[in-house]
């Protein structure tokens, strides 16, 4: 029997046929046609029914808002957001992020981009009586959310037409883009700032600010947010004081993944081009 054989033989046809489910629907088959599903992964319909209601009871699945479908789950999500915590990225921005939560006294999170929506995989909240309600695991539409958006604004425009062709854009609030040629103009504007800013946006009397997390390639690979009530974010001086720690400490995070400040290195070349100065009272060329 070759190698090839004998790994096959401890394959659990169950476990495999759940597996290709679970993919069929991250891709974004919501089974609304059954049979077609079944077929696809080569099992019958009674089976694909018995995989959904026990993905569902495991919290690996849930149904579409509007009960036509299926997603994958926030019991799956939330596994794969602790299988992050092993990774470079959380094991770098964790202590950053607790720093900056204590510092100014608001709540930090770490989201992913996963299709068009961010996956929270980390949150720290400062030691007093308000902190955010969000969890590791949750989820966020990217196009409401200001993590997403500034992820998404440092995408080449093309790319993220690609994402949202054809998709219908749901509304948070009123302040929601509906529209990809709203969501692209606003796209613009965050990466013109450098922050994604929030003013009740997605939770009414909630401010936030987000900044992209950037990899050794410059691919922006995460966003942080700091978040809190909107009365703390009062004030010229106190929103300059949360734009400035949370800019710094995204910089930070990116530098630690590898990332090299562009901005930095054209500095460098520039200093390095420049002539030496010629002491004052002594003419270029002259002996000493």
């Amino acid at each position: 029997m070759t190698e090839s054989a004998a790994d096959a033989c401890y394959i659990s046809p169950p476990v495999q046929r759940a597996a290709r489910l679970l993919r069929r629907i991250a891709d974004g088959d919501g089974v609304a046609n059954m049979s077609r599903t079944a077929s696809a992964i080569g099992i019958n319909r009674t089976t694909l029914l018995r995989l959904l209601h026990t993905l569902e009871a495991e919290g690996f699945i849930e149904r579409d808002d509007d009960d036509s479908g299926w997603r994958i789950g926030l019991g799956l999500v939330a596994l794969a957001a602790r299988a992050f915590f092993s990774g470079d990225l959380v094991q770098t921005a964790t202590p950053v992020l607790a720093r900056l939560s204590e510092t100014l006294g608001l709540s930090t999170h770490l989201g992913v981009l996963h299709r068009r929506e961010i996956v929270f995989v980390v949150r720290r909240t400062p030691n007093h009586a308000f902190a955010s309600n969000i969890h590791v695991g949750s989820r966020q539409p990217a196009h409401a959310g200001n993590m997403g958006r500034i992820i998404l604004a440092h995408f080449p425009p093309e790319r993220v037409a690609a994402l949202y062709k054809s998709v219908v854009l749901e509304s948070a609030t009123a302040h929601t883009p509906t529209t990809f040629a709203a969501l692209r103009a606003r796209l613009d504007k965050d990466l013109a700032v450098g922050l994604a800013w929030s003013d009740g946006h997605y939770e009414p009397g909630i401010s936030s600010v987000a900044a992209a997390i950037f990899d050794a390639s410059g691919a922006p690979v995460a966003a942080l947010n700091v978040s809190g009530q909107t009365v703390q974010f009062g004030g010229t001086a106190r929103r300059a004081e949360i734009a400035a720690a949370t800019k710094e400490a995204a910089r930070e995070i990116s530098q630690r993944l590898g990332w090299t400040d562009p901005l930095a290195q054209s500095l460098e070349a520039n200093v390095e081009k420049k002539p030496a100065k010629t002491p004052r009272g002594r003419k270029s060329g002259a002996a000493a």
